[in-house]
């Protein structure tokens, strides 16, 4: 996502909706539908093959800007999403939404509507949202009831670059990639689309106009150019869809800890080095410790070094981050770690990220 200043402006009746305090339902739209802001929206690119075109035209309609805005922290953030169906469900990525308390999606029509989050599954990075569908409903795009096959044509298409709702062509590369971070979906969808922030949450079409993917992650070069992009497969169907649409909200499970990726694994160090124990977390309580920084936020002295998750050896934090998210909320995980050179273990029971206001964006 990216920064949006005037977010609030645009925000307010969807605030003014969630405050009243006879409102029926958090996500009721006003009586009047106002009109969105007009986006200058790009002429359609030359280059667009004539079948891509049509493609696009056909999906645009479905798929939306979503705003996100935290009042607490005054956090706001611009992302992409697409119907799903015509009584006003909306698909996009969890971290588009994740922290945010008031939402707002704009239609290509003109329309904003606010916006609830119903549904979400933090470790696949999608989420579920509903806004309240006028008379005539949305037009919505179906999911592919089938895998997808590499080599094929995907059509994107996305809010990044000042755009609106415009269209990113690509190939898929593979599937079940590795996004290259513990904390990113893994298992996810390739592409070389030229995706970038902005894009998150879009969908990614195949030649059919159905959605295939969800856009997750985006890896850039240093330079900000894009070099892969990821997004999660929705296959309907899907034990991920199936829960998504039962109204489940499937936290991250945590044990409370941020890692020193500079350390980590690095100079001999084989493991994970605890940067920080996040408070009132499992961890805290099982008396893990953290590295320790002077007056001027100089390292000190290293924190413990996590070497195992359940007796598996972890190497590096992406390592521990992977093999606690293979387990689920409420789970006990044994971690074996190392201070002053002493070996020791930790029995600690999972808890859901949202639950640990350390570790809150």
């Amino acid at each position: 996502m990216r920064a949006s200043p005037w977010l609030p402006v645009l925000l307010i009746l969807a605030l003014a909706a969630y405050l009243l305090p006879d409102a029926r339902l958090p996500f009721d739209p006003p009586a009047v539908t106002r009109t969105a802001p007009q986006v200058p929206a790009p002429a359609l690119p030359n280059q667009l093959p004539e079948a891509a075109r049509e493609l696009f035209d056909a999906a645009r309609p479905a798929t939306v800007r979503v705003e996100s805005l935290n009042p607490a922290t005054q956090n706001a953030g611009i992302g992409t999403g697409f119907f799903i169906s015509e009584d006003g469900l909306i698909l996009t990525a969890y971290h588009v939404v994740s922290s945010g308390r008031l939402f707002q999606v704009s239609t290509l029509s003109g329309r904003s509507y606010p916006a609830q989050v119903t549904a979400f599954d933090a470790q696949a990075d999608v989420a579920l949202l509903q806004v309240r569908a006028p008379a005539q409903g949305f037009p919505f795009l179906p999911l592919a009831p089938r895998a997808p096959r590499v080599g094929e044509a995907v059509l994107a298409i996305g809010n990044s670059g000042g755009d609106y709702l415009q269209p990113r062509r690509g190939t898929l590369l593979g599937l079940n990639a590795q996004a290259g971070r513990a904390d990113f979906p893994q298992g996810t969808l390739e592409m070389n689309a030229p995706l970038a922030p902005g894009d998150s949450g879009g969908p990614i079409l195949d030649r059919t106009g159905q959605a295939i993917g969800v856009v997750s992650y985006i890896s850039l070069d240093g330079s900000g150019q894009t070099r892969r992009s990821y997004a999660v497969p929705v296959e309907e169907g899907s034990d991920l869809i199936t829960a998504l649409r039962a109204g489940e909200k499937r936290d991250v499970p945590v044990v409370g800890l941020l890692f020193d990726l500079v350390h980590s694994g690095q100079g001999g160090l084989d493991g994970a080095v605890i940067s920080g124990v996040a408070r009132r977390s499992p961890a805290e309580r099982a008396g893990l410790r953290g590295s320790t920084f002077d007056d001027q936020d100089n390292l000190t002295a290293l924190g413990d070094i996590v070497t195992s998750v359940n007796g598996q050896r972890t190497r590096d934090a992406d390592q521990v981050i992977a093999a606690i998210r293979r387990a689920r909320v409420g789970d006990t995980v044994t971690l074996g770690y190392t201070r002053d050179g002493e070996a020791r273990t930790a029995q600690i029971t999972l808890v859901p990220k949202a639950s640990v206001p350390d570790l809150q964006e």
